[in-house]
């Protein structure tokens, strides 16, 4: 039978931060089709395709 103590672990992410490398600069930059590549036009058409699954889900 254990006391409070039993459920205090100590944890290393108590002040966990997203590494520098992931953080992003909030600059929102807008696509051009004119400089798009086949990897953009492809993430483009997958992003629509993946919109329209999500529309068509019935909500509860």
């Amino acid at each position: 039978m254990g006391g409070r103590d039993d459920h205090n672990h100590n944890r290393n992410n108590v002040l966990a931060q997203t590494p520098k490398q992931q953080l992003s600069d909030g600059i929102d930059i807008e696509f051009s089709q004119e400089l798009a590549d086949a990897d953009d036009l492809e993430a483009v058409k997958r992003s629509r395709e993946a919109d329209k699954r999500v529309k068509g889900r019935n909500t509860l």
